[in-house]
């Protein structure tokens, strides 16, 4: 059974969170702030967070750092805060989606069942275990990346997308596959996700993310990993 951590403050959202999940038969824990959060996700272990940017205590920001300190738990940021840059810094954090208020509890739900699809693990056949460059190699049966002898570490949407391109080495993927993949076909057009994500695997990965080597951008057409 699927559990969830739903660190949010509004008590009314929390109650409707609530019951909407457990009819769905998830197993919920909730935590007022951010404090009482990072303790549930290491005593809990949830398999997925839905997390409020705008917490009493302790900036969701800083949640998210300290989920990431030590596990690819999927975060989900529930935030009224609209704007493009609060998406791409949460982003940025570790975060793997953004939602703004108000949402419908439907649109939530997909979400919620996408995060958790990415984090299971999908066999590959007739592919290689392991790809390896210059800079770094990925690791695909042990879902491990490393860079100069050092883990890097990649939430679960990172590593998705990651692994799809990889997967398929010098074969351009649109913008739609990438996005129907990794996302789900409600998202064929958030072309935005795809730039703030290549931009966070170009960082963690390209010796000069601003000139990638291996995660090439096709102008108006998607992306290709050239080995």
């Amino acid at each position: 059974m699927t559990r969830v951590l739903v660190a949010v403050d509004d008590p009314q959202l929390v109650r409707a969170l609530v019951i909407n999940m457990q009819a769905r038969a998830y197993e919920v824990d909730t935590a007022p702030d951010g404090r009482t959060a990072l303790g549930l996700a290491a005593e809990r272990r949830p398999d997925v967070m839905l997390l409020d940017l705008g917490l009493p205590d302790i900036d969701g920001f800083e949640v998210i750092r300290g989920v990431r300190r030590w596990t690819r738990l999927p975060i989900i940021v529930l935030s009224a805060r609209r704007g493009s840059e609060e998406m791409v810094v949460a982003l940025d954090a570790g975060a793997d989606d953004y939602i703004a208020k108000p949402f419908s509890m439907d649109e939530l739900l997909a979400r919620l069942r996408a995060a958790v699809r990415r984090t299971e693990a999908v066999p590959h056949f007739g592919e290689p275990d392991t790809v390896t460059t210059a800079d770094f190699t990925v690791d695909l049966v042990a879902r491990k990346a490393v860079r100069a002898g050092r883990e890097i570490r990649l939430t679960p949407t990172e590593w998705h997308l990651l692994e799809f391109l990889i997967s398929n080495p010098r074969r351009l993927i649109t913008q739609r596959q990438l996005l129907q993949e990794v996302w789900g076909l409600s998202y064929s057009n958030k072309t935005n996700y795809l730039r703030v994500y290549m931009a966070q695997l170009r960082r963690k990965l390209e010796s000069d993310p601003s000139h990638p080597r291996y995660l090439i951008t096709e102008p108006g057409m998607g992306y290709r990993f050239e080995p």
